[in-house]
C-alpha cells in the first residue's frame, strides 16, 4: 500500500470517520505501507456504508505527512487494494460472491462524536439510533497497538438490496486523530471474518517519524447521516455540511518551564513537550487547537478518561470541575487517575480545556503519576503564560 497526499491546512478540521473490510487470500506477513501521493482517483456517490474517496475539485488534497506509518500482520485471505485518497489501508475478503471492505482512515479532532457515528452506522444498516448510555453497553473491549479499543458489531440489512449487511468499527483516539477501522458488507462473511479483524487490530502499531496518512475526503459526497463536523473548514455548497471555520492563525507565544523538552509534533498538535522524571518515569505535554467546541467538553474529558480506563463522566459531573483564569477567560482543568495501560503502572492527566474567540484551546499533561503531580503547577502556568496573536 502506498501513502496518501498529504493533509494541508483542512487536516486540521475535526473530520472523522473510517471504515475497515476483511477479505482476501495470502500469505500473513509483517508490511508498512504508505499511500500513494498521487493518487487522485475520484469515485462515483457511493453507498450510504461506503466512504468518499477524493476532495472535490478546487480542493487540496489535506497533508497528512505528519501521520505516523501503520505496521501490521496481514491476515491470511486478506487482499490488498489500492487505497483512495481517503484510506491510509484498503483490503477485501471475497467468498462465494460475497465481499467484505476493509479501510483504515485517520481523520482529526472528534469527527462527530464516537456516540453520533455509531448510530449513523446502525442507521445504514436499517437499526434505530440509541441513547449514549445504550451504545456504550454495545461496545466490545479490543487491544489496538497495545492499548485498550472499543468495538462496535452492527447487524441489519442493506437499504438498497435488502440483504443482511454488518459492519465491524473502531474509533481509536491517538494524539488529537481519530482513527476508523472499519469492515463492512455481507452479514455472513463479515462475521466470519471478525477474528481475523480482532487480530489485525492487535497487530497494528504506528510508526512515527513519517507518514502514511489519510489523503483527501470528498464532502460532496459523505453520507447525509453524517453527523456534524466541527473544526472544519466552510464547507458551504460542498455537501451541505455544518459550516465551522478551520482552525487557522499563528502560534500563541508562552514561556515555557524548565525541564520540558519540545517534542515530534504529530498530525493537529500545536505543540508537543516532554518530561523526564526520576529513573525511567516520564510525562508529555500536548497542545492542539480546534474551532467551536471541538467536539464538546463532556466527550473531550470522557475521550481522555477512557486512554487511562478511568469511567466516563456524566454531565452533570462537569460542574465540580475546577476553573483557572487564561486570556482573561475561566477555562476548566481536568485531573484523574488510571492506569498506563501499555506498562499497567499508574498514570495520571492534567488538562486545561479553555474556550477562546470561537475556538477551543486544549492543554494536556499526561504520564506517570508522580511526574504529573509535580509538573501540575507547572502547566497551569505555562497556559496562563500563553498570549494569541488575535486576541486582546
Amino acid at each position: 500500500m502506498k501513502s496518501p497526499a498529504p493533509f494541508n491546512a483542512l487536516s486540521s478540521m475535526a473530520i472523522t470517520l473510517l471504515l475497515l473490510g476483511a477479505a482476501g487470500c495470502g500469505r500473513d506477513q509483517v508490511k508498512v505501507y504508505e499511500v500513494d501521493t498521487n493518487d487522485t482517483a475520484t469515485v462515483a456517490m457511493p453507498p450510504s456504508s461506503a466512504m468518499p474517496s477524493a476532495m472535490p475539485p478546487g480542493l487540496a488534497v489535506p497533508d497528512n505527512s505528519l501521520q505516523p506509518k501503520l505496521q501490521y500482520t496481514l491476515p491470511e485471505g486478506w487482499k490488498e487494494k489500492t487505497p483512495t485518497q481517503m484510506r491510509v489501508a484498503s483490503f477485501e475478503a471475497v467468498e462465494a460472491g460475497k465481499t467484505a471492505d476493509v479501510s483504515v482512515i485517520p481523520l482529526g479532532g472528534m469527527a462527530g462524536g464516537d456516540v453520533a457515528n455509531v448510530n449513523r452506522w446502525r442507521g445504514q444498516v436499517g437499526q434505530a439510533a440509541l441513547a449514549e448510555a445504550d451504545v456504550l453497553k454495545l461496545a466490545e473491549k479490543v487491544e489496538l497497538a497495545g492499548q485498550p479499543a472499543d468495538l462496535y458489531d452492527v447487524n441489519g440489512t442493506s437499504p438498497g438490496s435488502g440483504d443482511p449487511e454488518r459492519i465491524l468499527a473502531v474509533i481509536f483516539h491517538r494524539n488529537e486523530t481519530a482513527w476508523f477501522f472499519k469492515v463492512t458488507g455481507d452479514s455472513a462473511l463479515v462475521e466470519k471474518q471478525k477474528p481475523a479483524f480482532v487480530a489485525f487490530l492487535k497487530s497494528v502499531q504506528f510508526v512515527e517519524g513519517a507518514a502514511p496518512s489519510a489523503a483527501g475526503m470528498d464532502m460532496s459526497q459523505l453520507p447525509a447521516s453524517h453527523p456534524p463536523i466541527g473544526g472544519m473548514g466552510d464547507m458551504s455548497g460542498m455537501g451541505g455540511l455544518p459550516g465551522a471555520s478551520a482552525p487557522a492563525g499563528p502560534t500563541p507565544t508562552w514561556t515555557v518551564p524548565a525541564g520540558w523538552e519540545p517534542g515530534p509534533l504529530a498530525q493537529f498538535l500545536v505543540a508537543k513537550f516532554l518530561i523526564a522524571g526520576a529513573g525511567d518515569a516520564k510525562a508529555e505535554v500536548n497542545v492542539s487547537q480546534l474551532s467551536g467546541d471541538g467536539g464538546g467538553l463532556l466527550a473531550n474529558v470522557n475521550r481522555w478518561r477512557k486512554q487511562l480506563g478511568a469511567a466516563p463522566m456524566a454531565e452533570a459531573d462537569l460542574a465540580g470541575l475546577a476553573t483557572v483564569t487564561a486570556a482573561g477567560v475561566p477555562a476548566k482543568v481536568v485531573e484523574f487517575s488510571g492506569t498506563n495501560p501499555r506498562t499497567g503502572k499508574p498514570a495520571q492527566l492534567v488538562g486545561v480545556v479553555l474556550p477562546l474567540d470561537g475556538q477551543t484551546w486544549f492543554y494536556k499533561l499526561m504520564g506517570d503519576a508522580e511526574v504529573v503531580a509535580q509538573q501540575k503547577a507547572a502547566l497551569l502556568s505555562f497556559v496562563q503564560s500563553a498570549k494569541y496573536p488575535d486576541v486582546h
